[in-house]
């Protein structure tokens, strides 16, 4: 559909999966929230207190360039189960890793209704956790992931601005950074023929 409308290359950033750019019959450039999203953390937070916490098995490898941006912290990840009858909906059950007394990082591509980060906030904060950061790429914010998310008891929700957070799904622990400095760095390199790879920064 993109190909029909006139589009000659996609630009896009932190796909579900990487091969969704196999897809496209184009040029492809991958760009990624992870820089953002850890440089900001960095910033709130003491790389020696700090565990990077998948919310599931299958976002261990991004949480592995999480951990690399950290200082090499450690990683942690929270089990969980889906009921397959309930489309949206996942349960936490409990975490494997060492996070006693340590502020975890939870991670994630995106954020839909809220469900499985909200949970998995609860397990690590009943597993001992000192605090627990959200951070993700894509706020979705379905209903009732707003409310889940300003109740979780989750310290901070750092998102990015891929897609428009209208004013009633904010709430006060919500930080929204922006990613248009990425988009514009990739396009300038597009248009005066340079290295789009450049902003990759080592991830693929």
């Amino acid at each position: 559909m993109y190909r029909t409308a006139g589009a000659d290359r996609i630009m896009t950033v932190d796909l579900h999966t990487a091969q969704i750019q196999g897809f496209f019959d184009g040029p492809v450039d991958h760009l990624f929230g992870i820089p953002l999203l850890a440089d900001y953390i960095r910033g709130e937070v003491s790389e020696d207190e700090v565990t990077v916490v998948s919310p599931d098995t299958g976002r261990v490898r991004v949480a592995e360039q999480w951990a690399d941006r950290l200082g090499g912290a450690p990683l942690a990840f929270v089990h969980k189960t889906r009921d397959l009858t309930q489309p949206n909906l996942a349960e936490a059950k409990r975490v494997v890793g060492d996070i006693e007394g340590r502020t975890c990082v939870l991670i994630d591509d995106m954020i839909d209704t809220g469900g499985t980060i909200s949970g998995a906030v609860k397990v690590l904060k009943d597993a001992g956790a000192k605090d627990v950061i959200i951070a993700a790429t894509h706020a979705i914010l379905s209903e009732p992931a707003a409310e889940r998310l300003a109740n979780c008891g989750a310290r901070q929700v750092v998102v990015t601005n891929t897609l428009p957070i209208p004013e009633e799904k904010r709430f006060e622990n919500l930080k929204v950074l922006s990613i248009a400095p990425i988009l514009a760095r990739a396009i300038k390199e597009v248009f005066t023929d340079g290295s789009v790879t450049t902003l990759f920064d080592g991830q693929s």
